[in-house]
């Protein structure tokens, strides 16, 4: 797996490919692999970069 998520910075938005209806989700924090998103859908979460990519929606 391509570590796309070291790009990730506060601000950006991105999607859970796992948890589409969370929606959107703007990331908070990128800090040694602990990405934290608050989601539309969801609200705020803390993930595990190293398990799960997210993806950056580069055109919302």
């Amino acid at each position: 797996m391509t570590d796309m998520n070291a790009i990730l910075e506060p601000g950006m938005l991105v999607l859970h490919p796992q948890r589409p209806d969370w929606g959107t989700g703007q990331v908070q924090s990128n800090i040694g692999g602990r990405i934290t998103v608050n989601f539309r859908e969801e609200g705020k979460v803390v993930i595990d970069g190293n398990r799960v990519e997210l993806i950056p929606v580069l055109d919302p």
